[in-house]
């Protein structure tokens, strides 16, 4: 006997199985006993089956000697044959069935391929059911062969073994009737909605399931958003670090700089002082041919006398304007009301050695020169007017002796051979260390509109008004003149005048204006326009602050060392 590797019909001889497979085979279309696949030639199909289904092979062929042996029937052995290719192939297509993969929510996709998994199985026992009952006769006859071959039906959902297929259709409608795709009629179970995206449910286990599902996301979501904070918070830490590196590393580049320029402004650079000044100027004129250079030789040769001696050798001096303006104010002025002049002051302008830092000391000259001529200030008896040089001498030995330890501080304890500015401080400390009674008032804000200082021309007035001076038009007081400091600049005040207006205009020395400028104040008929630069109105002076220094007479040694112990903290008064 022969046997069909494909269909399992058993043949005589072997021209009746060409026979069969020419008709049956050949000419049809060929399809696997095992799983239904098709579409392929003999010899493609006979390769499937060896490798694809060599157990199943193998079972057949002993399940076919059983059979022949005990039986001896063609007609039993086909009808066997039959059954149970038909069973293997519900039984392929309950256990390999897979549900098609949905894409539109997570959550719900899972659970619809749970429920459509258990539907088509269910589909598929029931087939296997009904194919087990119209094959309960044979079942009956070779039980006992069958029971040694196969293992007892298992359910699709729990994998549970039953003895019979009555009993495992009785288990699936008993245990799993929910998963049906019709509801059995003796079954009305509630539906369970989920609260979370709406799927209805009609088992409560598999709606926990689901929610589960959905709180495993959520819980999942929520960790990544704090990973995701959490990096988010130390990436922004690490930007905000460098962003303070980078400004640090900014604003100390800045402070490096400007300081490098407030020591270059202030002549704390180590570029020389007065001397190096004048003769670097003094150069440059003979190259451009401005200068002889006999003439630079000989201003060297008096320079050099100049600050060996220590004494100013009087180039930018000009004297006599005090008595000049007098003559001016009795005779010709006629919009002032009233006027008031210091004592003779000498006028010192700048030179090409001090040219951008030297207005403090100028100015110190000016008052100096006043001191020197009123003989009230005996203590300044047989000095002369310093050079600038000299000057710096002079307020190093104060500091020396104590005076303004914090100034001296700021200066590194050093002036000569610099180009160090000087400001009110210094002018206080040097009058003081030469017995000369002075103080320091300081308008610190702007008292009038528009950052106008009118306290300081009352300050001023009053200064200069409180002797009793009578009804003359023109005051020739016995007070020195004023220092006046204010940011970048220092100049000297040496009188007041009140118009007809009532208005006030102060009368200032600046140790910027040359003295080509200042002599044309020195002839018979001035000028009103020659007074421009000398008359300052309050909407003149409208820097931020304002510093004077009075002098008010002469120091006892005792008020000296106590003033020299003051000044160790420098206080100065404010005004308003």
């Amino acid at each position: 006997m022969l046997y069909c590797d494909i269909c399992g019909e058993t043949v005589t001889s072997e021209p009746d199985m060409k026979t069969h497979l020419l008709i049956v085979h050949m000419e049809n279309e060929v399809t696997c006993p095992f799983c239904k696949l098709s579409g392929m030639n003999y010899d493609e199909m006979c390769f499937h089956i060896e490798n694809a289904h060599f157990e199943q092979n193998a079972l057949e062929r002993n399940f076919e000697s059983i059979d022949t042996t005990q039986y001896g029937t063609s007609d039993n052995k086909n009808n066997t044959l039959q059954s149970k290719m038909e069973v293997n192939s519900n039984f392929h297509s309950a256990c390999a069935s897979k549900p098609k993969n949905s894409t539109q929510n997570l959550l719900k996709d899972s659970t619809l391929k749970h429920e459509d998994f258990y539907s088509e199985n269910l589909t598929e026992s029931r087939k296997f059911l009904k194919s087990r009952e119209k094959q309960s006769e044979f079942s009956e006859i070779k039980g006992s062969i069958y029971e040694t071959m196969y293992s007892p039906p298992e359910c699709p959902f729990c994998g549970k073994m039953e003895e019979c297929s009555e009993a495992l259709e009785t288990h699936v409608k008993t245990k799993h009737a929910s998963f049906l795709d019709t509801p059995l009629e003796d079954c009305d179970q509630p539906l369970y909605d989920c609260p979370m995206c709406g799927l209805v449910c009609t088992n409560y286990s598999i709606l926990q399931e689901h929610v589960d599902l959905h709180l495993e996301e959520s819980s999942f979501r929520q960790g990544m958003d704090r990973v995701q904070c959490s990096n988010d918070l130390e990436l922004a830490h690490q930007l905000q670090q460098e962003e303070d590196r980078k400004r640090r590393s900014e604003e100390s580049r800045q402070e490096i700089e400007e300081f490098q320029k407030l020591q270059q402004q202030y002549g704390l650079d180590h570029s020389g002082g007065y001397k190096q000044q004048q003769l670097h100027h003094m150069e440059i004129e003979v190259n451009r041919g401005r200068m002889h250079p006999s003439e630079f030789h000989r201003i060297k040769a008096d320079m050099m006398e100049s600050l060996a001696v220590g004494i100013d050798d009087g180039k930018t001096k000009t004297s006599g304007i005090i008595e000049a303006l007098h003559r001016y104010y009795q005779n010709t002025a006629t919009d002032v009301r009233r006027v008031w002049l210091s004592t003779v002051v000498d006028h010192f302008h700048s030179s090409l050695g001090d040219k951008g830092w030297g207005c403090g000391y100028r100015n110190f000259q000016m008052l100096l020169s006043s001191l020197l001529q009123n003989d009230s200030y005996d203590c300044l008896k047989g000095m002369s007017v310093p050079c600038i040089p000299k000057i710096q001498s002079m307020i190093e030995d104060a500091w020396k002796e104590g005076f303004d330890p914090q100034g001296a501080s700021q200066l590194n304890n050093r002036l000569q051979g610099t180009k160090a500015w000087i400001g009110a401080c210094e002018i206080y400390t040097l009058l003081t260390s030469l017995r000369v009674k002075c103080r320091i008032i300081d308008f610190h804000k702007s008292t009038g509109p528009l950052g106008t200082h009118p306290r300081l021309f009352e300050w001023i007035l009053n200064y200069y008004s409180s002797e009793r001076e009578g009804n003359a038009k023109v005051v020739c007081t016995s007070k020195p003149p004023i220092y006046l400091q204010h940011q970048g600049h220092s100049r000297t005040i040496v009188g007041i005048e009140e118009k007809k207006n009532r208005t006030l205009c102060l009368l200032i020395f600046d140790p910027g204006c040359h003295s080509q400028e200042m002599q044309k104040l020195l002839k018979q008929d001035i000028e009103a326009s020659s007074l421009k630069q000398l008359r300052k109105s309050v909407g003149n002076l409208k820097h931020k602050q304002y510093q004077i220094v009075a002098v008010e007479g002469v120091l006892s040694p005792e008020e000296k060392v106590a003033r020299r112990q003051a000044s160790q903290i420098f206080t100065a008064e404010k005004i308003p």
